[in-house]
């Protein structure tokens, strides 16, 4: 039955489940009951630090007079809950203090304020979608599937930013700056000269076709599979016009079939992920070539194939069961490591490993190109096998196994691997598996000549948990490059010594323990149980006591907040695939994501069906849509 209701009966259908999903989610506040139970506490607790006037930290919170205030800033409000719970806010020293009572009313109440929005309180909005020029990867892997050509000119491009989300194919930052578009051109010419014939001369002239309609027909074929929709009559024209002035002007017909193809390339309609505003005011599905592209730069990084575009030109894409079967069709063909390869190395920020962050040569002569390669791909081929072999998502936080090559393998001290292929070999224990066990992790949050806890710790707040903390504060005293003994001191009593300092307690209460947990790890990934000289201290006490010592018990405390990760995943995962920061009005969706991947056990593809089925990827806002206002005065 859903594969024969029409695409807008089903987007539709969705939108209702999506609103009666909201309208029944849990115990919801309603905003009497937060002027009841929450903003007195707040005016009593928060106000008097966080204000016009002092603003401690950066942070006012006297704008926040009512429910939607709080859901425009739900990133700030997550925060304060985790300062609340761990008990770091109001501070020691702020009287009244709030009884345990309270504290409790306040964090869980805001708690459940922001997991269950009361209906009508965050807008149906599937946020902005600008024109959307294709980043350095996507079009490359473009003309790849276009031409059929292995060069890859965009790698001459200027870089491409990262915008919201912490990705490079965020359309805000995309931006075209002249030197592009010289480059554009000849990148145009060259992968037109170095195309195989049968990809743009699909047509020949034959006793039934002459050379113009041959001409016609090859352009036509060519321009729609580069604009990824059908060609209108008024763009077809143009092409035929350009072809027609090239020829009288003393061309060949396959020159000026080449000279129109490569202003088909240097089009906005090629350069650019365009796509129609539906009319009126209310967020409308897009259409079905939109979604094709929409999804095939989410999973691939490249233009729709033949069976995508042939399911738009029938309208039928958009249909449940086929948009489903589409989506598991992509996972498993090759050019969805794509997906892993620009998600995960970017999620992780293991990309600048070895120019950014580089160990120290001298001290680490190991650390060559081919197992600086080694180590970056490892994450790579480890979410690759979460898609491909349907596995959990949790494995990314614990797993019993590894996936090396000879180098790799060879720097973890794992016998019987050999050759450059990746291969799943099984751990002996649960020190490594996982991405905090992984050497770029461990690499790329480590100092050239040492170990950081103070970096891995942020790095597990950011990456992994989604709770960044502030930043340091201004002229605060750093530490020796090194890790040798000084002044009698070992580098971990020296660090506890710094953390001394009331301007950087709060902070490094929640960094170290975490950092130290996996001191077990050298500055390059590898095992170690001393440090110049003395044993390895991998010990230390998060806020509210909780004691972790080593790596496998730091694995033990992720999977108990499991929940954090798997909303940062999906907010990461959406951020990607929108091309877009998520915004508070995405708020309804990542938390019917993140439930409905929970409730499927976590599987790694049911994560990338999820968001394709979301409202933030089906629809698009109405041409006459009106944001809602900015944020509390």
């Amino acid at each position: 039955m859903a594969e024969t209701a029409s695409p807008s009966e089903s987007i539709h259908m969705n939108l209702r489940v999506l609103l009666l999903f909201l309208s029944v989610a849990g115990a919801v506040l309603r905003a009497a009951d937060f002027h009841r139970d929450l903003l007195p506490q707040l005016q009593r607790h928060c106000w008097d630090c966080h204000n016009a006037r002092k603003a401690k930290g950066g942070v006012r919170l006297d704008g926040f007079t009512n429910l939607a205030s709080i859901y425009r800033h739900p990133k700030l409000w997550e925060t304060a809950v985790r300062q609340l719970e761990e008990g770091l806010m109001p501070p020691e020293n702020r009287k009244p203090q709030p009884t345990q009572e309270e504290r409790l009313t306040l964090s869980e109440g805001l708690r459940d304020l922001l997991d269950n929005p009361a209906p009508g309180s965050v807008p149906l909005d599937p946020g902005p979608k600008i024109a959307h020029r294709l980043s350095r990867t996507e079009y490359n892997n473009t003309v790849r599937d276009l031409l059929g050509v292995s060069l890859r000119p965009a790698d001459d491009f200027p870089a491409d930013g990262g915008g919201g989300g912490g990705f490079d194919n965020n359309a805000s930052t995309l931006f075209v700056p002249p030197l592009l578009l010289e480059k554009y051109l000849l990148a145009a010419e060259e992968v037109l000269a170095a195309a195989p014939a049968e990809s743009l001369f699909r047509h020949p002239v034959t006793w039934y076709r002459s050379e113009s309609a041959a001409a016609a027909q090859n352009l036509r074929d060519f321009a729609r599979r580069a604009w990824r929709r059908p060609v209108s009559g008024p763009e077809m024209a143009r092409l035929l016009e350009f072809h027609q002035r090239t020829r009288r002007a003393g061309a060949d017909s396959r020159t000026a079939t080449l000279a129109a193809a490569k202003a088909v390339l240097v089009s906005p309609q090629f350069l650019f992920r365009l796509e129609k505003d539906p009319p009126g005011r209310s967020p409308a599905p897009i259409d079905d070539h939109a979604l094709a592209s929409r999804l095939s730069y989410f999973l691939w990084a490249s233009m729709p194939d033949a069976t995508l575009l042939a399911l738009a030109d029938a309208g039928r894409l958009s249909q449940p069961k086929i948009l489903e079967a589409q989506v598991l069709r992509m996972l498993a063909d090759p050019k969805a490591r794509a997906l892993s390869e620009q998600f995960v190395g970017q999620w992780l920020g293991i990309r600048t490993l070895g120019s950014v962050a580089a160990p120290d040569p001298r001290k680490f002569p190991e650390f060559t190109p081919a197992l600086r390669e080694a180590m970056v791909s490892e994450p790579t081929e480890f979410f690759a096998g979460l898609l491909r072999e349907d596995r959990s998502l949790l494995e990314l936080l614990d797993s019993d196994y590894a996936w090396v090559n000879a180098d790799l393998a060879r720097h973890y001290g794992i016998p019987g691997v050999s050759g450059q292929s990746f291969t799943r070999v099984s751990l002996p224990d649960r020190r490594r598996g996982g991405v905090t066990g992984m050497a770029a992790v461990l690499t790329q949050t480590s100092y050239p000549q040492r170990t950081s806890p103070v970096l891995r710790g942020k790095w597990l707040l950011e990456e992994v948990f989604g709770t960044p903390p502030p930043p340091p504060p201004p002229l605060v005293a750093t530490l020796s490059p090194n890790d040798a003994k000084s002044e009698g001191l070992t580098f971990r009593q020296r660090l506890e010594k710094h953390r001394k300092d009331p301007n950087c307690a709060a902070c490094h209460a929640r960094l170290d323990p975490l950092g130290f947990a996996l001191e077990n790890f050298d500055p390059l990934g590898r095992w170690r149980t001393e440090v110049s000289g003395e044993a390895v201290d991998a010990s230390g006490e998060l806020p509210g006591g909780v004691v972790i010592v080593g790596p496998e018990a730091l694995k033990k405390l992720l999977l108990e907040r499991r929940q954090l990760f798997l909303r940062h995943l999906t907010e990461k995962m959406l951020a990607y695939a929108l091309g877009r920061g998520v915004e508070y009005y995405d708020i309804p969706a990542v938390k019917q994501i993140t439930e409905t991947v929970a409730a499927d056990g976590h599987r790694a593809p049911r994560l990338i069906l999820e968001i394709v089925r979301s409202a933030p990827f089906r629809l698009r806002r109405g041409a006459g849509f009106e944001e809602a206002e900015g944020s509390p005065q």
